[in-house]
């Protein structure tokens, strides 16, 4: 996070919309070389700005589930929110930016480190294109595990269950959905047992 008082720095910003790109000269001679996208922001009472809104105002819109700046309690709820409009004023307390070119100069706490993936993939065939496997190795002793310590002090090693992966028991479950077909009666009917 980087505090700007200076209204002449921040005047590069103002008229410009959400995912527009912004030159780093204007913010400071540290950023010089870096291009930054506008990705959102909040304005002084905590309102967040919403792609699409073509204004610099506060705005009263209908949302519905699916939309940005609102998450649906029920099926099928709507309701009126307040939201701020995507263009950029002076009026914004945060805005939030996206590297989208590294200058010459690292930024402190920004660039300087890098934090390594928390996790691997989880599909299959993810995993084989991650490790340059071919379809006959065995995906499931490439999958990444985590080794910690959970709150009882135990060493514990998690893994993912992978998905899309074609197993024989999967084969067999569709070819026996195949005969039922073929038979003429569909998979809800009878209860094959297995």
């Amino acid at each position: 996070m980087v505090e700007i008082d200076d209204e002449k720095r921040l005047r590069a910003f103002y008229d410009r919309r959400i995912s527009q790109e912004v030159d780093g000269v204007h913010i400071g001679d540290e950023f010089k070389g870096y291009i930054f996208r506008i990705s959102g922001g909040n304005d002084k009472q905590g309102f967040p700005m919403k792609q699409g809104v073509l204004t610099d105002q506060r705005v009263r819109l209908l949302l519905r589930k699916g939309l940005s700046c609102y998450r649906a309690r029920r099926k099928g709820e709507r309701k009126r929110k307040s939201v701020r409009g995507a263009i950029v004023g002076p009026d914004l307390s945060v805005l939030n930016l996206v590297v989208v070119k590294r200058g010459e100069e690292h930024v402190a706490g920004l660039t300087d480190s890098q934090v390594p993936r928390r996790l691997g993939p989880k599909r299959a065939n993810k995993i084989r294109k991650l490790f340059n496997l071919s379809k006959e190795d065995d995906v499931t002793k490439f999958a990444i595990s985590r080794t910690f310590e959970n709150k009882k002090g135990k060493t514990v090693t998690k893994r993912p269950s992978i998905q899309r992966l074609v197993t024989p028991l999967t084969l067999q479950v569709r070819d026996w959905d195949g005969e039922r077909e073929e038979q003429g009666g569909g998979r809800e009917g009878g209860g094959l047992k297995r």
